[in-house]
């Protein structure tokens, strides 16, 4: 398939490898992909329920100071991924994201939106140092587009290197071993069960 860039946020692949993962489903009519975009969308921006698409890992939404977020993703807010095994110490036992850009496409018969995460410190750590198994030149973009009557469901991650950059031992050695294989394996599988969920029936 090809990309669903058409927000224009969708970053080109330069260093590391990339990852995508793409779900399609068409319906009999345009009205019908219509009226189910705005349901995909929706799904999309509700990350505290990502989980519940059949996700192993555990995601919500967190502000500058720590504080959980109920309602939709928006820009500026924090990712805390609770991912199966052990986290960082530096993350509070968690991997940490946050929230780069939203943005939306509406011309005739297409509809599309893009969220983009990028790795990032503990927003409650005085450390201030990157608390994901991927480096901060790592971006993951969701995207969620309606062309006619087609659906499709996107996630790219692109730039992917390992974190080499904690600050303890411990933290290295877990990020080492943890961003392989989420380069591999983990994030593949993962975004397909999201790439899934989010155009579930």
């Amino acid at each position: 398939m090809k990309e669903n860039n058409y927000t224009g946020i969708l970053p080109r692949q330069e260093k590391g490898i990339e990852i995508k993962a793409e779900e399609e489903i068409t319906f009999d009519d345009v009205i019908a992909a219509g009226e189910f975009y705005e349901q995909a969308k929706m799904r999309l921006l509700d990350v505290n329920h990502w989980h519940e698409l059949g996700l192993r890992a555990v995601f919500q939404l967190i502000d500058a100071s720590g504080n959980e977020v109920n309602g939709q993703a928006r820009e500026g807010l924090y990712f805390r991924i609770d991912i199966p095994g052990p986290g960082t110490n530096a993350g509070d036992g968690y991997d940490w994201v946050q929230v780069q850009k939203i943005a939306e496409y509406n011309s005739g018969d297409v509809r599309s939106i893009a969220l983009q995460v990028r790795p990032a410190a503990n927003p409650t750590a005085p450390e201030g140092e990157t608390t994901h198994f991927y480096s901060d030149g790592s971006t993951s973009t969701f995207t969620v587009t309606r062309e006619g009557n087609k659906l499709t469901a996107a996630i790219y991650d692109r730039n992917i290197e390992p974190n080499k950059e904690a600050g303890s031992l411990p933290d290295k050695l877990r990020n080492a071993i943890v961003g392989t294989a989420g380069m591999t394996i983990f994030s593949k599988l993962e975004w397909e069960a999201l790439a899934k969920g989010l155009v579930k029936e």
